[in-house]
Protein backbone atom coordinates (compact mmCIF):
# COMPACT_ATOMS: atom_id res chain seq x y z
CA UNK A 1 0.00 0.00 0.00
CA UNK A 2 2.69 2.18 1.20
CA UNK A 3 4.70 1.76 -2.12
CA UNK A 4 1.07 2.47 -4.03
CA UNK A 5 0.93 5.77 -2.18
CA UNK A 6 4.30 6.28 -3.04
CA UNK A 7 4.11 5.90 -6.81
CA UNK A 8 0.78 8.13 -6.78
CA UNK A 9 2.57 11.50 -5.52
CA UNK A 10 5.13 11.05 -8.03
CA UNK A 11 2.31 11.41 -10.22
CA UNK A 12 0.72 14.47 -8.69
CA UNK A 13 3.26 16.94 -9.88
CA UNK A 14 2.56 15.41 -13.72
CA UNK A 15 -1.00 15.32 -13.43
CA UNK A 16 -1.25 19.14 -11.77
CA UNK A 17 0.97 20.03 -14.63
CA UNK A 18 -1.41 18.59 -17.53
CA UNK A 19 -4.10 20.73 -15.69
CA UNK A 20 -2.69 23.65 -15.38
CA UNK A 21 -1.29 23.60 -19.57
CA UNK A 22 -3.49 25.80 -21.63
CA UNK A 23 -5.89 24.78 -24.87
CA UNK A 24 -6.29 27.50 -28.07
CA UNK A 25 -9.66 27.18 -27.65
CA UNK A 26 -12.82 27.57 -25.80
CA UNK A 27 -15.97 25.94 -26.34
CA UNK A 28 -18.62 28.44 -25.34
CA UNK A 29 -21.94 27.69 -26.29
CA UNK A 30 -23.98 24.37 -28.01
CA UNK A 31 -27.03 26.03 -29.33
CA UNK A 32 -30.51 24.59 -31.34
CA UNK A 33 -30.32 28.46 -32.68
CA UNK A 34 -29.35 28.71 -36.36
CA UNK A 35 -25.68 30.61 -37.27
CA UNK A 36 -27.37 33.17 -38.54
CA UNK A 37 -29.97 33.82 -35.63
CA UNK A 38 -26.55 33.52 -33.12
CA UNK A 39 -24.12 35.87 -34.77
CA UNK A 40 -26.67 38.85 -34.00
CA UNK A 41 -27.13 38.04 -30.53
CA UNK A 42 -23.53 37.29 -29.82
CA UNK A 43 -22.22 40.52 -31.60
CA UNK A 44 -24.84 42.65 -29.39
CA UNK A 45 -23.56 40.66 -26.15
CA UNK A 46 -20.15 41.30 -26.53
CA UNK A 47 -21.01 45.18 -27.19
CA UNK A 48 -22.79 45.17 -24.07
CA UNK A 49 -19.90 44.04 -21.91
CA UNK A 50 -17.20 45.99 -23.72
CA UNK A 51 -15.94 44.06 -26.13
CA UNK A 52 -15.75 45.70 -29.62
CA UNK A 53 -16.58 43.53 -32.68
CA UNK A 54 -13.57 44.79 -35.43
CA UNK A 55 -14.80 42.62 -38.48
CA UNK A 56 -16.98 39.65 -39.52
CA UNK A 57 -16.88 37.00 -42.48
CA UNK A 58 -17.58 33.58 -43.51
CA UNK A 59 -14.47 31.97 -43.97
CA UNK A 60 -13.46 29.41 -46.75
CA UNK A 61 -16.44 30.49 -48.05
CA UNK A 62 -18.39 27.59 -46.29
CA UNK A 63 -22.22 28.56 -45.12
CA UNK A 64 -21.67 26.63 -41.96
CA UNK A 65 -18.88 28.56 -40.20
CA UNK A 66 -19.01 32.22 -38.93
CA UNK A 67 -16.66 34.40 -37.68
CA UNK A 68 -16.66 37.39 -35.54
CA UNK A 69 -12.81 39.27 -34.55
CA UNK A 70 -13.19 41.21 -31.54
CA UNK A 71 -10.63 43.69 -29.45
CA UNK A 72 -11.43 45.40 -25.74
CA UNK A 73 -8.80 47.96 -24.02
CA UNK A 74 -7.88 45.14 -22.23
CA UNK A 75 -6.16 43.77 -25.60
CA UNK A 76 -5.46 47.68 -26.50
CA UNK A 77 -3.35 48.56 -23.24
CA UNK A 78 -1.53 44.96 -22.94
CA UNK A 79 -0.02 45.80 -26.41
CA UNK A 80 0.62 49.69 -25.77
CA UNK A 81 2.62 48.78 -22.52
CA UNK A 82 4.53 45.84 -24.51
CA UNK A 83 4.51 47.00 -27.86
CA UNK A 84 5.97 45.38 -30.80
CA UNK A 85 4.96 42.14 -32.23
CA UNK A 86 2.38 41.63 -29.45
CA UNK A 87 0.26 43.61 -31.83
CA UNK A 88 -0.60 40.65 -33.21
CA UNK A 89 -2.57 40.01 -30.26
CA UNK A 90 -4.83 42.96 -30.27
CA UNK A 91 -7.31 41.10 -31.59
CA UNK A 92 -8.85 37.53 -30.92
CA UNK A 93 -11.55 35.56 -32.43
CA UNK A 94 -14.88 33.76 -32.37
CA UNK A 95 -16.41 31.64 -34.74
CA UNK A 96 -19.90 29.92 -34.91
CA UNK A 97 -20.49 26.63 -36.45
CA UNK A 98 -23.23 24.32 -37.71
CA UNK A 99 -21.92 20.69 -36.46
CA UNK A 100 -24.09 17.91 -36.63
CA UNK A 101 -27.55 19.84 -36.15
CA UNK A 102 -26.16 22.49 -33.80
CA UNK A 103 -24.16 25.49 -33.88
CA UNK A 104 -21.00 25.65 -31.68
CA UNK A 105 -19.76 28.78 -30.72
CA UNK A 106 -16.14 29.02 -29.45
CA UNK A 107 -13.68 31.38 -29.19
CA UNK A 108 -9.46 31.82 -29.19
CA UNK A 109 -8.43 31.43 -25.55
CA UNK A 110 -7.32 34.39 -23.91
CA UNK A 111 -4.76 33.37 -21.95
CA UNK A 112 -3.19 30.76 -24.40
CA UNK A 113 -2.70 33.37 -27.36
CA UNK A 114 -1.67 36.02 -24.66
CA UNK A 115 1.24 33.71 -23.55
CA UNK A 116 2.23 32.79 -27.03
CA UNK A 117 2.26 36.38 -28.51
CA UNK A 118 3.47 38.14 -24.89
CA UNK A 119 5.75 34.86 -24.41
CA UNK A 120 7.97 36.23 -21.03
CA UNK A 121 6.43 39.91 -21.06
CA UNK A 122 2.96 38.14 -20.45
CA UNK A 123 2.94 38.61 -16.36
CA UNK A 124 2.59 41.88 -17.00
CA UNK A 125 -0.23 41.94 -18.74
CA UNK A 126 -1.96 38.96 -17.32
CA UNK A 127 -4.87 40.68 -15.67
CA UNK A 128 -5.58 42.11 -18.67
CA UNK A 129 -6.29 38.93 -19.89
CA UNK A 130 -8.38 37.40 -16.85
CA UNK A 131 -10.41 40.70 -16.91
CA UNK A 132 -11.15 39.76 -20.70
CA UNK A 133 -11.59 36.59 -19.79
CA UNK A 134 -14.40 37.53 -17.71
CA UNK A 135 -15.91 39.83 -20.10
CA UNK A 136 -16.20 36.84 -22.73
CA UNK A 137 -17.94 34.29 -19.98
CA UNK A 138 -20.62 37.27 -19.13
CA UNK A 139 -21.07 37.84 -23.04
CA UNK A 140 -21.48 34.06 -23.05
CA UNK A 141 -23.50 33.70 -20.70
CA UNK A 142 -26.31 36.56 -21.85
CA UNK A 143 -26.83 34.48 -25.00
CA UNK A 144 -27.04 30.73 -23.72
CA UNK A 145 -25.63 28.34 -21.13
CA UNK A 146 -21.82 28.43 -21.14
CA UNK A 147 -19.93 25.63 -21.68
CA UNK A 148 -16.29 26.96 -20.81
CA UNK A 149 -14.82 23.63 -21.94
CA UNK A 150 -11.42 24.38 -23.69
CA UNK A 151 -10.31 22.46 -26.61
CA UNK A 152 -7.70 22.40 -29.53
CA UNK A 153 -5.06 19.89 -28.26
CA UNK A 154 -5.37 16.94 -26.42
CA UNK A 155 -3.05 17.75 -23.57
CA UNK A 156 -2.20 21.34 -23.91
CA UNK A 157 0.69 23.37 -23.84
CA UNK A 158 2.15 24.88 -20.56
CA UNK A 159 2.82 28.86 -20.18
CA UNK A 160 6.84 27.51 -20.85
CA UNK A 161 6.05 25.60 -23.95
CA UNK A 162 4.47 28.59 -25.65
CA UNK A 163 6.61 31.33 -24.89
CA UNK A 164 8.89 29.29 -26.87
CA UNK A 165 6.58 27.47 -28.99
CA UNK A 166 7.82 25.67 -32.61
CA UNK A 167 6.32 22.79 -33.93
CA UNK A 168 9.34 20.93 -34.21
CA UNK A 169 13.05 21.75 -34.58
CA UNK A 170 14.01 24.22 -37.08
CA UNK A 171 10.42 25.42 -37.40
CA UNK A 172 9.96 29.29 -36.59
CA UNK A 173 8.96 30.92 -33.58
CA UNK A 174 6.74 33.47 -32.89
CA UNK A 175 9.81 36.53 -32.99
CA UNK A 176 10.42 34.87 -36.76
CA UNK A 177 8.16 36.70 -38.32
CA UNK A 178 7.85 37.06 -42.02
CA UNK A 179 9.31 41.01 -43.29
CA UNK A 180 6.95 41.13 -45.87
CA UNK A 181 8.22 44.85 -47.18
CA UNK A 182 9.79 47.56 -45.60
CA UNK A 183 9.04 51.25 -46.54
CA UNK A 184 10.07 54.98 -45.48
CA UNK A 185 7.65 55.54 -42.75
CA UNK A 186 4.53 53.74 -40.75
CA UNK A 187 1.91 56.28 -43.12
CA UNK A 188 4.02 54.71 -46.20
CA UNK A 189 3.09 51.48 -45.52
CA UNK A 190 -0.40 52.00 -44.19
CA UNK A 191 -0.99 53.80 -47.81
CA UNK A 192 0.64 51.34 -49.86
CA UNK A 193 -1.61 48.67 -48.02
CA UNK A 194 -4.85 50.95 -48.13
CA UNK A 195 -3.87 51.87 -51.86
CA UNK A 196 -4.33 48.04 -52.56
CA UNK A 197 -7.23 47.05 -50.77
CA UNK A 198 -8.98 49.89 -52.61
CA UNK A 199 -7.87 49.15 -55.69
CA UNK A 200 -8.28 45.31 -55.43
CA UNK A 201 -5.95 42.50 -54.76
CA UNK A 202 -6.29 38.94 -56.21
CA UNK A 203 -7.84 36.58 -53.79
CA UNK A 204 -7.35 38.86 -50.82
CA UNK A 205 -10.00 40.61 -49.21
CA UNK A 206 -9.73 42.91 -46.20
CA UNK A 207 -11.99 41.90 -42.56
CA UNK A 208 -10.83 44.42 -40.49
CA UNK A 209 -8.26 46.69 -39.56
CA UNK A 210 -7.23 47.72 -35.96
CA UNK A 211 -4.41 50.74 -35.49
CA UNK A 212 -3.38 50.86 -32.14
CA UNK A 213 -3.38 54.43 -30.69
CA UNK A 214 -0.29 56.39 -30.09
CA UNK A 215 1.91 53.70 -31.76
CA UNK A 216 3.01 52.71 -35.10
CA UNK A 217 0.92 49.58 -34.88
CA UNK A 218 -1.83 48.53 -37.48
CA UNK A 219 -3.04 45.08 -37.60
CA UNK A 220 -5.06 44.34 -40.96
CA UNK A 221 -6.95 40.42 -41.23
CA UNK A 222 -7.77 39.14 -44.73
CA UNK A 223 -9.80 36.29 -45.97
CA UNK A 224 -7.92 34.17 -48.43
CA UNK A 225 -9.77 33.21 -51.11
CA UNK A 226 -9.11 30.73 -54.48
CA UNK A 227 -7.29 27.47 -54.86
CA UNK A 228 -4.47 28.10 -52.64
CA UNK A 229 -6.67 29.67 -49.93
CA UNK A 230 -8.80 29.36 -46.79
CA UNK A 231 -11.23 26.49 -48.74
CA UNK A 232 -7.79 24.66 -49.63
CA UNK A 233 -6.02 24.27 -46.74
CA UNK A 234 -8.60 24.57 -43.88
CA UNK A 235 -10.69 21.56 -44.68
CA UNK A 236 -7.51 19.39 -44.45
CA UNK A 237 -6.33 20.78 -41.27
CA UNK A 238 -9.72 21.17 -39.43
CA UNK A 239 -10.96 17.96 -39.56
CA UNK A 240 -11.86 17.33 -35.56
CA UNK A 241 -14.55 18.36 -33.44
CA UNK A 242 -14.70 21.30 -32.84
CA UNK A 243 -14.20 22.80 -35.56
CA UNK A 244 -11.32 25.50 -35.60
CA UNK A 245 -13.02 27.76 -37.28
CA UNK A 246 -11.83 30.61 -35.09
CA UNK A 247 -8.56 30.05 -36.27
CA UNK A 248 -9.20 32.52 -39.41
CA UNK A 249 -8.56 35.56 -40.66
CA UNK A 250 -4.78 35.81 -41.11
CA UNK A 251 -3.43 39.17 -40.19
CA UNK A 252 -0.29 41.30 -41.33
CA UNK A 253 0.94 43.67 -38.96
CA UNK A 254 2.16 47.19 -40.09
CA UNK A 255 4.93 47.88 -37.23
CA UNK A 256 7.04 51.26 -37.68
CA UNK A 257 7.94 51.06 -41.27
CA UNK A 258 7.80 47.41 -41.69
CA UNK A 259 4.80 44.93 -42.73
CA UNK A 260 4.67 41.25 -41.22
CA UNK A 261 2.81 38.36 -41.12
CA UNK A 262 3.26 35.33 -38.66
CA UNK A 263 5.11 32.43 -40.49
CA UNK A 264 2.44 29.62 -41.73
CA UNK A 265 4.51 26.88 -39.99
CA UNK A 266 4.03 29.00 -36.74
CA UNK A 267 0.59 30.62 -37.06
CA UNK A 268 -1.05 26.96 -38.59
CA UNK A 269 0.72 25.03 -35.86
CA UNK A 270 0.25 27.14 -32.88
CA UNK A 271 -3.58 26.63 -33.57
CA UNK A 272 -3.46 23.32 -34.44
CA UNK A 273 -0.68 22.22 -32.00
CA UNK A 274 -1.31 18.39 -32.12
CA UNK A 275 -1.25 18.24 -36.03
CA UNK A 276 0.23 15.26 -37.35
CA UNK A 277 3.13 15.59 -39.77
CA UNK A 278 1.04 13.69 -42.14
CA UNK A 279 -1.46 16.12 -42.16
CA UNK A 280 0.91 19.24 -42.28
CA UNK A 281 2.83 16.99 -45.44
CA UNK A 282 -0.38 17.74 -47.32
CA UNK A 283 -0.52 21.74 -46.67
CA UNK A 284 3.51 22.00 -47.41
CA UNK A 285 2.79 24.63 -49.57
CA UNK A 286 0.31 26.64 -47.64
CA UNK A 287 2.76 29.04 -45.57
CA UNK A 288 4.46 29.86 -49.22
CA UNK A 289 0.78 30.46 -50.78
CA UNK A 290 -0.23 32.59 -47.82
CA UNK A 291 2.88 34.62 -47.97
CA UNK A 292 2.84 35.17 -51.75
CA UNK A 293 -1.23 36.70 -51.48
CA UNK A 294 -0.40 38.72 -48.92
CA UNK A 295 3.05 40.11 -50.56
CA UNK A 296 0.43 41.41 -53.08
CA UNK A 297 -0.62 44.07 -50.71
CA UNK A 298 2.71 45.84 -50.43
CA UNK A 299 4.59 44.64 -53.96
Amino acid sequence: MKAFQFFILLLLPLQLAFAQNLKPYTLALESSESVSELKVQIEANLELNGIEVIGQYQPADDSSRWVIIFSSQELINAVKQVGGRTGFGASLRLGITDENGKSIVSYTNPEYWGNAYFGEEFEKVSTNYSTLSDKLQRAMEATGTFVGRYFGSKKGLSTGQLTKYRYMLGMPRFGDSVRLEEFGSHQEAIDKIESAIQSGVPNVELVYRLDIPDQELSLYGFALSGDKGEGRFLPIIDFDNPKHTAFLPYEILVMGDEVHMLHGRYRIAISFPDLKMRTFSRIMSTPGDIEKLMSQLVK
